[in-house]
């Protein structure tokens, strides 16, 4: 046997071909369509900047919300930094005195319709205790503010606030101190807060004490509003990854000459959108980053946030990174099942392939059921989060799904009409698709509002109470405890003498009891004691006589009450005032001429009764534990009337409790969701706003061509403008009565899970001229490229 020989002589059995590989092609196919994305030229170019755009504006705004979790979790992380360290025992105890120790009063105030939140502070030694955001302690005089009440201040037109807070400012609160930006904050030094002036002492701040939980309505509130705001942003994303698809067909079927197949075609579809979509996350990110830089200086609603706080959640940013680019992929593969791309041209939307409405009717009705199945939220029970948001988004898609087959259904059968009515309504017979697509985020924004807004409107009484205060007799309510005797008659005169004052029910109160001695199981009878003079009585008790030494007994109107009145006064008695350890108690005797009256509802909603008194029958000076309160009348003529109100109290007792009388109180927690809903529906619009821009853009950047086409045979550019008007008219008309019907139906049944029955059958009204108002806006936003692109030389080609 030679060498060639063996050469010759196979080694072993011939391995078996390897199979082909499942995922090479679709790489391969991918890879082709980012090609053609990237490099497609100009059309390409634009195209795809379309996407990325579109895409963006949705990013940017799913990774905002990605970022309130975060957000909330810093803003109660500072917010419990500078509240004050509990002391074991009572919520209200005082630490014990120290080299560390400080007296602190609260001497909050409001300026128009702002809150001022403000502490003064003393401190017990060399060493106080800092709060949070301030370098150095504030020295008598002093004060350090917040960078928004900073700005206040030095504006010339705030003097009166400037009046009411005459402290020299020494320095800034920084981010460690505020929960936002906007905040209006401050810490005062002073040299003469005691005690007895109503000082507090407190050891440190970073109050560990968990937060209030959230009732079990709220969260279902809540878990809507998230699914309201963030479902339209996912349809818009769907929307935009569409945009240019006349000319990526008629590309892909050049395509079709060279040798590609079907499945091949559609691989190189989804590498464009896949190209698109990415490049989307991009811009998305760099909106996002680029906005969060000066998110320090808009405030929506009262609300603002610190650029630091606006970090997505890590889980969800990852989620958004492969979810859009997925969603991409999957919506252009879905959209050309639809399409018959052949080598010669295009078949679109064939007469054998119509839109069939039964499996769009599945999903709302499917969403409706996970509600029917998961059954009234019990007032204080849990709530599982997941079916009421899966079946929130069941119906949204459900709506937005059923849209495309209604508008393709109503457009059809329109005929005749004006020339711009015509232009319009062949253009939607031609393609409703397009147009549904980007109406479809107004449909879905609407029906969630309708539906948010209807379930408000229900929960309305439970977060919202009667508080019985009756704002036409007095607007104000000033209280202090550090204020009595004769400085509590002295404060009820500079109210009345405060500008833009009517009328002040200004009474000296204290408590007085039957002097006796009593087991320790037995109550000793205790009233109230109130000094007035006549006007003021006369608001407090059914008063028809009175002069200056008259006293009264004001019996209330449950006589279970008025026995407890008649054991304490009794006319001829004594009585007794306790010092609190200060001093010997006061006894003072209750004439027996004490005429006897019913009690009247002061403006407060109160039933006043007790003991009543003229200045002339007793001292006021001499009452101890007394405090002064006052009720005062404005005329709301006066410019800034309250804010000469609030000075006078500031000015008399920096302490001093001034608070507005409103016949409505709204729950915070309420109030935060709703501003909430306020912020997000904001943003919201401005996207759909866009999306409906971008995608009018696009569709008029498709009809470059016939656009020109119809100028040079001498169509006029009016009537061009009304039939872009019309165009858009019509398919958002069509969207918002889905959008209210399916809405109301939404709305109804999250009002039977909560419990609650419908009071707003009517709350579509506002919000669907909201949605009507964008026809006009994005109508005249996008003439300037309706009139460039009707120029003669639209008709040049390649």
């Amino acid at each position: 046997m030679t060498l060639l020989d063996e050469k010759r002589t196979p080694a072993g059995p011939v391995p078996p071909p390897e199979a082909p590989s499942r995922t090479a092609p679709w790489l391969r196919d991918l890879a082709l369509g980012i090609r053609f994305a990237a490099g497609g030229g100009r059309e390409g170019w634009v195209r795809t900047l379309l996407t990325a755009v579109g895409v963006g504006l949705g990013v940017a705004l799913l990774l905002t919300a990605a970022s309130v979790p975060h957000m909330l979790d810093e803003r109660s992380a500072r917010d419990q930094a500078r509240s004050e360290t509990k002391v074991s025992g009572s919520p209200d105890a005082s630490a014990k005195k120290s080299d560390s120790t400080v007296l602190r009063l609260e001497a909050s105030t409001d300026y128009h319709d702002r809150t001022i939140t403000g502490f003064l502070m003393r401190a017990d030694g060399r060493h106080p205790v800092v709060p949070p955001g301030i370098a150095a302690f504030p020295a008598p005089g002093e004060m350090v503010v917040s960078p928004a009440l900073g700005e206040l201040l030095d504006a010339p037109e705030n003097a009166l606030l400037k009046e009411r807070l005459p402290y020299e400012v020494t320095g800034t609160i920084s981010q460690a101190g505020l929960r936002s930006p906007g905040e209006l904050w401050f810490y005062a030094g002073s040299g003469t807060l005691t005690g007895a002036t109503g000082g507090h002492r407190i050891a440190g701040y970073g109050d560990p004490g968990p937060a209030d939980p959230m009732p079990p309505m709220l969260i279902v509130l809540t878990i809507m509003v998230c699914v309201v705001l963030l479902a339209p942003v996912a349809i818009f994303i769907a929307t935009a990854v569409r945009f240019g698809g006349d000319r990526r067909d008629r590309r892909l079927a050049a395509l079709r000459l060279v040798g590609t197949d079907i499945r091949m075609t559609r691989r190189i579809a989804a590498g464009e959108a896949l190209f698109g979509s990415v490049l989307g996350l991009l811009i998305g990110l760099a909106l996002f980053l680029t906005g969060r830089r000066f998110v320090a200086h808009v405030e929506v609603w009262d609300a603002s946030a610190f650029p630091s706080d606006l970090v997505p959640d890590a889980r969800l940013g990852v989620l958004i990174a492969l979810a859009v680019p997925l969603i991409a992929v999957l919506v252009t593969l879905g959209a050309m099942r639809s399409v018959v791309i052949e080598p010669l041209g295009v078949v679109r939307d064939s007469r054998s392939r119509k839109r069939r409405l039964w499996w769009r009717l599945l999903l709302p009705a499917a969403g409706l059921a996970v509600f029917g199945l998961t059954g009234k939220v019990e007032e204080y029970g849990p709530v599982n989060p997941y079916p009421v948001a899966g079946g929130a988004v069941l119906v949204l898609v459900g709506l937005a799904l059923l849209l495309p087959w209604l508008v393709e259904a109503c457009v059809k059968r329109l005929r005749g009409g004006p020339v711009p009515w015509q232009l319009a309504t062949r253009r939607l017979q031609l393609s409703s698709g397009a147009a549904s697509r980007a109406v479809s985020g107004v449909t879905v924004a609407v029906a969630g509002a309708v539906a948010l807004q209807m379930l408000f409107a229900a929960m309305n009484d439970d977060f919202n109470k009667i508080t019985g205060q009756d704002p036409s007799r007095a607007q104000f309510y000033a209280a202090s405890e550090v204020v009595s005797g004769d400085a509590a008659l002295h404060t009820i005169k500079e109210f009345r003498a405060t500008k833009g004052v009517t009328q002040v029910i200004g009474t000296v109160e204290a408590y007085a009891t039957k002097p006796g001695t009593y087991t320790d199981d037995a109550i000793q009878p205790t009233t109230s004691f109130t000094v007035g003079d006549c006007a003021t009585l006369r608001e407090l008790a059914r008063i028809t006589s009175c002069r200056d030494g008259d006293t009264f007994v004001v019996h209330p109107k449950d006589k279970g009450q008025a026995d407890w009145v008649d054991e304490t006064a009794r006319k001829g008695g004594v009585l007794e005032f306790d010092s609190y350890g200060r001093d010997k108690p006061l006894h003072w005797t209750l004439p027996a001429g004490a005429r006897t009256v019913g009690s009247r509802t002061d403006p407060l909603g109160e039933d006043r009764w007790g003991i009543m008194v003229t200045p002339g029958a007793i001292d006021a000076r001499t009452l101890p534990g007394a405090q002064t309160v006052s009720q005062i009348r404005i005329d709301e003529h006066v410019p800034d009337a309250a804010e000469y109100v609030r000075n006078t109290a500031a000015r008399i007792d920096p302490g001093m409790r001034v608070a507005t009388l409103q016949s409505v109180e709204r729950d915070r927690q309420y109030a935060s969701v709703q501003t909430g809903l306020q912020v997000g529906a904001t943003a919201t619009l401005l996207l759909i706003a866009a999306s409906m821009l971008v995608s009018q853009l696009e569709q008029l950047r498709e009809r470059k061509r016939l656009l020109s086409v119809l100028v040079a045979f001498g169509t006029r550019r009016v009537t061009l403008g009304w039939s872009a008007l019309w165009q858009t008219a019509v398919p958002v008309v069509i969207g918002l009565t889905v959008a209210v019907a399916g809405g109301l139906a939404l709305g109804a049944t999250l009002c039977w899970m909560v419990g609650k029955d419908v009071t707003g059958w009517w709350l579509f009204l506002p919000l669907a001229g909201a949605g009507a108002s964008l026809i006009l806006l994005v109508t005249l936003l996008s003439l300037p490229a309706l009139w460039r692109m009707m120029r003669p030389e639209g008709l040049r080609t390649e």
